[in-house]
């Protein structure tokens, strides 16, 4: 039985409609109201399984206003389960808003665990899942989009992207311009459906498999970027053993610090150096 005066986040499906949690369909059951990114696709999942519950819409368009009158329905004693059209509400998708004005007006919030797309496709890409960066939709503009993959130049860990099928091209010609055609990518494709695909590869590699067959360019997408491999080679010996002799004293971030103004050297490439040393079993 859902707790009244409680905003629930529940992720739902991101295909598969068994891969809901029971914890979730109690939740979805027993609230007043579930606000939903759109109705008609929650209306789907909701008669697969029997429920009932009253839906509001709550989307990137109406979430300002919808949000004061769900902590006003809240603030009265009802109870309200949020879920996007797939996956984790907030990760790429509207609930942001309505959750801050609930923090403001301490109205509880329970997050509950579930499906994920990007988590998904990381957990199955083969790629290092130590460090990570979750960066969403990248920009739909060429020239926006170009500046952001740049960022990904000296980025030593994993970067997972959505896309769209209509993008999906463009981005991996920019990556090709900007990051190099030996970049290491993954592309993960209709996660926990019938034709779901990973592809590793260059993009080169990617674009010649989803030329294969037109229906590979259509779906949902995940675009895992491998990082960057560390530049260490260029560091001063002298300067890595000063950091390895700091960092086993200090935090890691401090003893690159320290390290970069003693030496005149780039303090994120220390860093990374220091992670590949403190990583090194040898």
């Amino acid at each position: 039985m859902a707790d009244q005066a409680t905003l629930y986040i529940v992720p739902t499906p991101i295909g598969n409609l068994d891969d809901i949690t029971t914890r979730a369909l109690q939740t979805l059951e027993t609230v007043n109201w579930i606000a939903a990114e759109d109705t008609r696709h929650t209306h789907k999942l909701l008669q697969h399984y029997g429920i009932k519950t009253r839906t509001m819409s709550l989307h990137e368009h109406n979430e300002d206003k919808r949000a004061t009158m769900l902590v006003h329905r809240l603030q009265g004693g009802e109870s309200v389960a949020l879920v996007s059209d797939a996956g984790t509400p907030l990760i790429s998708d509207p609930g942001f808003v309505l959750v801050r004005k609930c923090r403001e007006h301490n109205i509880q919030v329970v997050p509950l665990p579930g499906p994920c797309a990007a988590i998904t496709a990381l957990s199955g890409s083969g790629l290092p899942t130590d460090r990570f960066i979750f960066e969403g939709f990248l920009p739909a503009k060429n020239q926006a989009r170009s500046s952001a993959l740049k960022l990904l130049l000296e980025r030593t860990c994993t970067s997972v992207f959505y896309e769209a099928p209509r993008r999906i091209y463009d981005t991996l010609t920019d990556i090709n311009t900007v990051l190099g055609k030996e970049r290491q990518l993954v592309l993960a494709k209709e996660l926990s459906k019938s034709y779901e695909a990973f592809v590793s590869g260059t993009a080169d590699d990617i674009m010649a498999w989803m030329d294969a067959e037109p229906g590979r360019q259509k779906g949902e997408f995940v675009l895992m970027v491998a990082g960057a491999a560390p530049v260490t080679s260029e560091l001063p010996p002298q300067a890595l053993e000063l950091l390895a002799l700091l960092s086993a004293e200090l935090p890691l971030k401090k003893a690159a610090a320290i390290v970069a103004t003693h030496y005149k050297l780039k303090k994120n490439a220390l860093y990374q150096a220091g992670l590949t040393l403190n990583n090194d079993p040898g």
